[in-house]
């Protein structure tokens, strides 16, 4: 439709590795439609009686280039591609072939599956993740975080699969222990690895959910996954006999206010300290005594209160949460003198409540702590040991430590490696010219970071790129950003619901922080659409994924197997190719299945022998068939004269009316305000079938059918564009200075939303309609004075004036009362 875009609707980059798109989920077809000698009224201005399907393959080849260019002219809908990752790699190397050739090739064959769909895309503002002039302002954004502090490396134990060879983050761990792409149980391994210090940002990003009141249930998951943030870190140096050992802690206090009486740093006989390279081992190792709590040597100087304190290992399997250091708080007596006042330190005299805010403000201030989180939270695990993503732009020399490469040297570009076997450890380290480099800052010999990002932090902003996307000298010119977003409406599947819209809403948090942009949120409002499923056959011993085609359904082993429906995926094997359901119905029909097959937060089992693909057919050809019966009963005379109506007819006309401003009302509402598609869908079905039983008289020389027709024409575009374009060039009298797509939407007429004065109730007796009454409006629900007023009405004294009324029945939803009586 015609309309003014001032504001973008996105949804998650589409993955580009395996020829599927997440959906539609379409394979890679060169084009739609074979060539047909035949021709359309749009062309020869003969109109076809009958929807067939060669028909409706003619409607498409013919209007499918001409929707292309229209759109492309009137609505801001970008495109980009999350091309970076595991699985592209991993299907590379299945196939002998370059990631990025790969990548690159699938991503041209999904352009030409969303162009064949349809579905129109503003490619001038196209993102790619992989591509340098991309993935240089993902490092310039993680080097603005290392330089914030917000960046660092430490040793952890992580989540490693075996299969994938790489570090997994927690929320890609399923609750069986399993790798979420390879299916194979995860081992636990302490690397040295680059995190991301969300925790900072916890209390924030919790708080400004309050703002976001057209987050629905998503919402309550965001705050579920940062927990309440009632606590904090402070910052710990370790020293042995006096000495700094180059050990920093972060420990975790649920009493802030309390710090000034912290008693010992306490830590878990599984904390990295006591299995990794820390200098410090050595001496945990000998004062542990299992199944005891163990005084160290070790001491804990707190950076914000200058104290030292003992470390101890404590004999517990875990504490809250996933915290593995936290402050033995045991001196509370000298602390607070009691629960409300404050004695200690420099906050003597505050409230509890006062000593809280300030001592947390001043550690942030001296940026030793003092974010306010939850003990369940954890940093964002980044590295990953790979080769196909994001280099990390840091370079590792023996004087200075870690270094982010400068600005002017960005990107830092995968260098080509002649082969990738997707085993060990990262790829990179067998690119000894490419590692081998100068310090930044001494110029020494340096080594580069040979762990690439996560693919989450590429789409962590890819919403900012889409506002200035050819930008040679910055990730996006403040100004385009500031008008293009906050996005309005964001659409995305539940997989995204936590990790990507965290992470997403983390980095627009601190690009505010950085002075990059005006706003905190990056999107207003969400559409958690389902996923497109199809069917997985598992292995129930080893959690292998078989192809169907592998399985014999007849043999014992079938007995193993686990038969579920999962989100289309080509490591599960379970990726569909509609594309025949497309050369047999159409793409208008696989649009509307698509829609109607269930609202839109959904999942839909992927299976055509469903009631919603006859049910949209058969939509189609009553669409068709309305056409038709117009152009039949307009060529039955001339200029249609509505003069020429009768009284029924006049009334017949009234009630199409009123049924084209209810459905414009609902439909509206539906595409505007709940997105229940399948509920437009439905109501459009239902004005068909006003419609298609309007008389021939009323068909011919009513105005108000020929714009009800309209309506329902404009109304079905959007879903199903190309039958749209044709029943608009068929319909006579419709065309309005263009074709459908042209015309503005159509709107409620502002008589039909007027109060009236009177209602008029239709009358039944024991369920059987007698005629009707007019009733004044404030009294239409009350029961009683509306029994009253027909019972006083000719035709209640005429019906009901000698009978014995068991019951009235009003309805609360139509005009229309309901008499139970005697008979």
């Amino acid at each position: 439709m015609q309309v003014s875009v001032r504001r973008l609707a996105l949804h998650p980059l589409t993955v580009a590795w395996s020829g599927r798109i997440r959906a539609p989920l379409l394979s890679p077809v060169p084009c739609l439609l074979s060539p047909s000698t035949r021709t359309l009224f749009s062309a020869t201005g003969v109109w076809e009686k009958d929807y067939r399907t060669d028909t409706r393959r003619r409607v498409e080849e013919w209007w499918h280039p001409r929707i292309m260019a229209q759109w492309r002219k009137d609505v801001l809908n970008p495109m980009g591609w999350d091309a970076f990752g595991l699985p592209a790699e991993n299907a590379a190397i299945e196939r002998g072939l370059d990631p990025e050739d790969w990548t690159k090739s699938n991503i041209q064959s999904m352009r030409e599956q969303l162009d064949s769909l349809g579905l129109c895309f503003n490619w001038d503002r196209e993102v790619t993740t992989c591509l340098p002039d991309y993935y240089r302002w993902t490092q310039y954004l993680f080097i603005k975080l290392f330089e914030a502090g917000l960046a660092y490396q430490k040793e952890a134990v992580v989540n490693w699969d075996p299969v994938d060879q790489t570090v997994l983050a927690d929320e890609q761990v399923d609750e069986n222990g399993r790798s979420w792409r390879s299916g194979a149980l995860v081992e636990q391994k302490l690397l040295t690895q680059w995190f991301i210090k969300t925790t900072n940002y916890a209390k924030p990003l919790l708080e400004a959910l309050a703002d976001l009141p057209e987050w629905y249930g998503v919402k309550a998951m965001q705050a579920n996954w940062i927990g309440d943030c009632t606590g904090c870190y402070f910052d710990f140096k370790l020293k042995v006999n006096g000495e700094e050992t180059g050990e920093t802690l972060s420990a975790y206090s649920s009493s802030p206010e309390t710090v000034f009486g912290a008693a010992y740093l306490a830590i878990l006989p599984s904390h990295r300290l006591l299995h990794g390279s820390s200098s410090v081992r050595p001496v945990l190792e000998k004062a542990l005594q299992p199944g005891r709590d163990s005084l160290t040597e070790v001491t804990a100087r707190n950076l914000f209160t200058g104290r030292e304190i003992p470390l101890v290992i404590l004999h517990k399997e875990a504490f809250d949460g996933y915290l593995d250091t936290v402050i033995g708080e045991l001196l509370v007596v000298s602390v607070c003198l009691c629960v409300y006042v404050c004695v200690c330190g420099w906050f003597s005299g505050l409230t509890r409540e006062e000593a809280f805010d300030s001592i947390t403000q001043k550690a942030r201030e001296q940026k030793v702590g003092g974010h306010l989180t939850s003990s369940k939270l954890r940093d964002w695990l980044i590295s990953r040991q790979r080769y196909w993503g994001t280099p990390i732009p840091v370079v590792h020399c023996g004087s200075c430590g870690p270094v982010a490469v400068p600005e002017e040297e960005l990107p830092v570009t995968l260098p080509k490696l002649p082969s990738l076997t997707g085993k060990g450890a990262s790829p990179l380290e067998a690119a000894h010219d490419w590692v081998n480099c100068k310090c930044p800052r001494c110029k020494g010999p340096a080594r580069r970071e040979t762990d690439t990002m996560d693919t989450f932090v590429d789409s962590a902003w890819y919403y900012f790129r889409y506002t200035d996307p050819h930008n040679p000298d910055r990730p996006f010119e403040r100004h385009l950003a500031d008008h293009w977003l906050p996005v309005d409406v964001y659409i995305g599947g539940k997989e995204h619901a936590v990790m990507h819209l965290y992470y997403a809403r983390f980095l627009c948090h601190f690009c505010k922080d950085q002075g990059l942009v005006a706003h905190r949120e990056p999107f207003r409002k969400l559409l958690v659409q389902g996923l497109i499923k199809g069917q997985t056959f598992k292995l129930a011993n080893s959690g292998q994924y078989l192809k169907r085609e592998e399985i014999d359904f007849t043999g014992t082993h079938y007995l193993n197997l686990q038969v579920t429906w999962e989100k289309m995926s080509k490591s599960k094997h379970n990726g569909l190719d509609p594309q025949e359901v497309v050369q047999q119905y159409g793409v208008d029909t696989v649009r509307l299945y698509i829609l109607y097959a269930a609202p839109p937060e959904q999942d839909i089992l992927w299976n055509v022998k469903t009631d919603a693909l006859p049910g949209v057919l058969r939509w189609q050809s009553r669409l068709w068939q309305l056409v038709t019966k117009m152009r039949g009963a307009r060529q039955l005379g001339d200029v249609p004269s509505p003069s020429l109506l009768k009284k029924k007819e006049l009334a017949e006309a009234k009630k199409i009316w009123e049924s084209k401003n209810f459905a414009i009302q609902e439909v509206t509402s539906h595409f505007t305000e709940d997105f229940l598609f399948n509920a437009a869908i439905s109501r459009l079905m239902g004005f068909t079938n006003t419609l298609n039983s309007a008389t021939v008289r009323v068909i011919q020389h009513s105005v108000e059918f020929e714009e009800a027709l309209a309506a329902l024409v404009m109304m079905t575009a959007p879903m199903a564009p190309h039958l749209a374009s044709e029943l608009w060039a068929g319909a006579p009298l419709l065309q309005r200075g263009g074709d459908v797509l042209q015309q503005s939407w159509p709107t409620v007429d502002p008589e039909y939303l007027e109060v009236p004065d009177f209602v008029e109730l239709s009358v039944l007796i024991n369920n059987k309609a007698c005629g009707t009454v007019t009733v004044p409006l404030q009294a239409s629900k009350d029961t009683e004075r509306v029994q009253q007023l027909i019972l006083e009405s000719p035709l209640g004294l005429k019906h009901l004036a000698e009978r014995s009324i068991k019951r009235a029945i009003l309805s609360p939803r139509t005009a229309l009362i309901n008499f139970l009586i005697d008979e």
